[in-house]
């Protein structure tokens, strides 16, 4: 089994992806460190947040993955 990692919105333009298996446990380092530069640089953004296992962390340096679960990372919602 492995972590999928999603990348929504203008975050799957820069990964090139729409999803990503990595392996398991997946820590906030390792997410920065298998995302790439440049959704990393994004990832530091205080409007980006991270969801794991379906809930979204208060905390995103918290990221505590395992095996068989899904890391939304989800950009700023714009709405009118």
């Amino acid at each position: 089994m492995a972590v999928r990692i999603l990348f929504l919105g203008p975050l799957r333009d820069l990964a090139g992806v729409s999803s990503r298996d990595v392996e398991g446990p997946l820590d906030w380092a390792g997410l920065l460190n298998v995302v790439g530069p440049e959704v990393a640089a994004q990832l530091g953004e205080e409007r980006v947040s991270v969801a794991c296992a379906g809930k979204v962390l208060g905390e995103k340096t918290d990221l505590n993955a395992h095996d068989g679960d899904e890391v939304a990372l989800l950009p700023p919602v714009s709405g009118g």
